[in-house]
Formats: structure tokens, sequence, C-alpha cells
């Protein structure tokens, strides 16, 4: 069992295919939660729900991360709730259609950093002073598995993520003095979400996951809770001396 500062984890997108995953893994290992979800509130509570199966305190919160009024009010709620927020965790994310970057849309290209990237520095400039006032936190972003193998027709994907990875080591650089720590999960292809919405999409082909399980030493796609474990180590107590960081979570992709 991990072991957190009092308080909850605010877990943005977490009513996803890899946020729900999280949130059962943060709920087993101790954590109160306040998911923030944008528009599926069914499935929110229904996450919610199995998290409280584990006698946790869990909340859910509407809010568009590319608003940041919306973010503002999220912070608030759940501080009110919960008492302090120990950690934040970026899981929010836009579908990423597989595509050459020569082929991608602008308006889709903004959108992706205005949802990746700009709502989770909005975030951290909402919430540092609020643990800087608590005496220190943590932040946990998931990256990608991309930033150390370029993959085909993933690029958006891999870009944003990797204008978060440095935005992880500004936070940690400048926020360590207040008991700040930032660190990310490199995230591989997990069996859940978007490789199941790509699949539906006929984005993904039998061709594409050959290619694919030729790249990992581990012949398996990965699950929400393998990333979900990572998070926990780094937002735990266990990691107090961990910051600037990543982990692969990803089989191996790419060695």
């Amino acid at each position: 069992m991990a072991t957190f500062e009092k308080g909850c984890t605010l877990l943005f997108g977490g009513s996803g295919g890899i946020g729900s995953g999280i949130s059962r893994i943060f709920a087993q290992q101790g954590s109160d939660i306040a998911i923030v979800y944008r528009g599926n509130q069914k499935r929110a509570e229904e996450v919610a729900s199995a998290a409280q199966e584990h006698g946790r305190h869990v909340s859910i919160h509407r809010a568009d991360v590319t608003d940041a009024n919306d973010i503002r009010a999220v912070v608030d709620e759940a501080i009110a709730e919960h008492g302090r927020i120990h950690t934040v965790i970026w899981a929010a994310g836009p579908l990423v259609n597989q595509r050459y970057l020569t082929s991608t849309p602008m308006e889709e290209w903004r959108h992706a950093f205005d949802v990746e990237v700009h709502g989770f520095l909005t975030v951290v400039q909402t919430v540092v002073p609020h643990m800087r006032d608590q005496g220190g936190g943590s932040f946990v972003t998931l990256g990608s598995a991309g930033h150390d193998w370029w993959p085909s027709r993933d690029g958006m994907s891999v870009a944003v993520k990797a204008s978060n990875e440095q935005l992880v080591k500004g936070i940690a650089k400048e926020e360590g003095r207040y008991g700040i720590r930032a660190n990310s999960v490199l995230v591989g292809v997990i069996d859940a979400g978007q490789l199941h919405e790509l699949s539906r999409l006929g984005q993904i082909d039998q061709r594409w996951v050959d290619n694919t399980h030729r790249l990992l030493c581990l012949k398996r796609w990965g699950t929400a809770e393998e990333i979900g474990h990572a998070c926990v180590f780094f937002a735990s107590n266990e990691a107090a001396y961990v910051t600037g960081q990543h982990i692969s979570v990803s089989g191996g992709f790419g060695v």
C-alpha cells in the first residue's frame, strides 16, 4: 500500500479509458480522488462508483480544460470537498487521429495543444499557489513512449506530450524549493481508450498491430492499471525524492 499526504488526487481525464484505470489504482492504494470529466457524466459516475468500492471519498467535477474559468472552478471545488490537493494527474487529451504530419489539419493541431499543453499549464498556474501554501504537492503527466521511438502517424500526440515533458522539468526546477514535485509516465500502447476508438474507426489495422508488436520486448499491450501503478509511485511519499523524471510504461517499445 502506498502512502500519500492528506487530501485528494485531482485527476483530469478521469472518465477516459486510461483515466478510469488510474482512478481504480489510486483508490486501491489509499488516495481520495476528485475526477474531472468533460462531457460524459454517466461514465464519470461509473468510474467514481468503482473507486468508492475501495472505501475512498471520490467526487466528480465537470470542466472544459480549454476554459480557465472551468479549471479554477474545479480546483476550488476539489479543495472545498477534500481539504487539499496532494497530487494532480494530467490524463486529459482529445482523440488523436492517425495522420502523417503533412496531412494533419491545423485546426486539429491547435486544438490538441489547447487541450493538452495550454490546459495543463493553466492547471499548474492554478494549483501551484495552493500547493505552496500547503507545503508541497506533486504533478504527474501522461507522456508518450514515442518520445524515445517515433511512432508513424502519431506525431501530433508525441508533439503535445513532448511539450508537457519540458513543462514537467520546468516545474521540478522552479517549484522544488516549495516541496512541489513533477514527473511523467511515458505511455505505450494501452488496451483501453484511444486504441479501442481508433480500431473502431479503422485507423488501426492488423498490419499496424503486427508492426507495433515487433517493436515490443513484451509481446502484449499494456493495461490502464499498469499506467496507474506508475502514477501512484510518482504521487506517493515513497517517491518523495524523485522529481523531473519519467518512467516508460511501454513494454520496452523500441528498445
